[in-house]
């Protein structure tokens, strides 16, 4: 009788507090879903459509897993198979983002070629929604497949917004969302400065593309000291862990907590360095 009146009591005190823990009733649902979201954005820009987000994080736990029992097997270091999880499990978000920055400043040097297609084409009297879609033949062979998609969904349907919600779904990019938007307002509001306002953004396009190509080749080299500079610890660690004498001292309570502040302060100092090294990039306003 005791145990369920104790059941019964925490129930209720459960539900009295629930409007704090949880105000708006679906917050864990709703974290759920910007953290698939999130996900799915990266896997996307990455060009990895294909995966789910499920994939994903199973993937992840199972890369943590092995790596953790692989250091564990060799080192019997508890810390350092919990740092070797960490960073394996942390790996495929790592490589997707890193694919995906590659994929967007590949992508970047494209997209002014792309928008000069579109005014010769809008300036040659092409109704716009033909312009769009003859840039899936004759825009930049990259750039083809999105413009491709865009063709077929606005045969199929009929009309141009939808259509141009495919094609931002498939790039993915903050160019292309901008750029399909200026096409959005000018279809249905019309606009004669169509033309000119393409051609300014050309020409912004090709001035952040020069402005950041100087930047990065300037700070690249100090970029990669900095992530040498932080895996060349862990890399003797893992040497010096082979050894029985080695391992023996770092399994000493001693031993783990420095194992374990040296991943904090490593965690730190990478967040930071990529924090002050990185520019800014643009976000997805209009998705």
């Amino acid at each position: 009788m005791i145990p369920a009146l104790g059941a019964l009591a925490g129930a209720g005190l459960l539900l009295i507090l629930s409007p704090l823990l949880w105000p708006a009733g679906s917050a864990p649902r709703t974290r759920t879903g910007r953290s698939a979201a999130a996900i799915t954005d990266r896997l996307v820009r990455a060009g990895f459509e294909a995966v789910s987000p499920a994939v994903f994080v199973a993937v992840s736990l199972v890369l943590a897993a092995a790596a953790g029992a692989l250091v564990l097997a060799l080192t019997a270091l508890t810390a350092g198979a919990i740092v070797a999880a960490a960073v394996a499990g942390a790996a495929p978000w790592t490589i997707a983002g890193l694919r995906a920055r590659s994929r967007t400043r590949a992508a970047r040097t494209l997209w002014p070629e792309a928008v000069d297609h579109l005014v010769a084409a809008v300036r040659a009297g092409m109704p716009l929604p033909d312009a769009v879609a003859a840039l899936g033949r004759t825009g930049p062979e990259r750039l083809r497949p999105g413009f491709i998609q865009f063709e077929q969904e606005w045969r199929r349907s009929g009309t141009v917004g939808p259509a141009l919600d495919a094609a931002k779904a498939h790039f993915a990019d903050p160019v292309a969302d901008r750029l399909l938007e200026v096409l959005r307002m000018a279809r249905e509001v019309g606009g004669t400065e169509l033309p000119a306002v393409l051609r300014d953004l050309a020409a912004h396009l090709r001035q952040d593309l020069a402005l950041r190509g100087e930047v990065e080749a300037r700070q690249s080299w100090v970029v990669n000291a900095g992530k040498l500079g932080i895996a060349a610890p862990w890399i003797v660690l893992g040497l010096l862990a082979t050894r029985p004498e080695a391992a023996a001292a770092y399994a000493t309570p001693g031993g783990t907590v420095l194992i374990a502040g040296a991943a904090v302060v490593t965690a730190a100092a990478y967040r930071v360095m990529l924090a002050i090294g990185r520019l800014p990039e643009d976000r997805r306003w209009f998705r």
